[in-house]
């Protein structure tokens, strides 16, 4: 176990659920597993967003809301410092809302993202649509 992805499989996830990552959002990031429900999906999604994987983040947004590629090594260095779900809502069979509150610092200052996530499940497959962001 010296490859740096073996390293990273034993390190607490960044989505803050208190396992592995291999055992958490490395499931889904690079094993290729499907999310279960939309806060596993928008746990995996913050991960990817710590390790700047903007792959993952284009493949689980909705098609009719997916951005051009996203370019996160162009923008300034985000450090990712937590994420807290507030609620998780099952709003019909294949439709599903996420709370959350994701912290992180851009050049030393701290930034709080408060958002209202919808996620739609089509095929078996949960996709992140779009979100409502309040107000800190």
């Amino acid at each position: 176990m010296n490859t740096p992805t073996d390293r990273l499989n034993l390190l607490p996830c960044p989505c803050g659920s208190a396992k592995h990552y291999g055992n958490c959002c490395g499931r889904y990031l690079d094993q290729g597993e499907t999310a279960a429900t939309a806060e596993n999906l928008m746990r995996s999604r913050y991960s990817a967003y710590t390790l700047q994987r903007e792959d993952y983040l284009l493949s689980t947004w909705h098609p009719d809301t997916r951005p051009a590629p996203l370019e996160l090594t162009g923008q300034p260095a985000q450090q990712w410092l937590g994420l807290t779900i507030k609620r998780h809502e099952q709003t019909a069979t294949d439709q599903a809302i996420v709370e959350f509150v994701a912290r992180y610092k851009i050049n030393g200052r701290a930034f709080r993202l408060h958002e209202i996530s919808y996620f739609v499940r089509e095929e078996g497959l949960w996709f992140y649509v779009d979100g409502d962001i309040l107000p800190s």
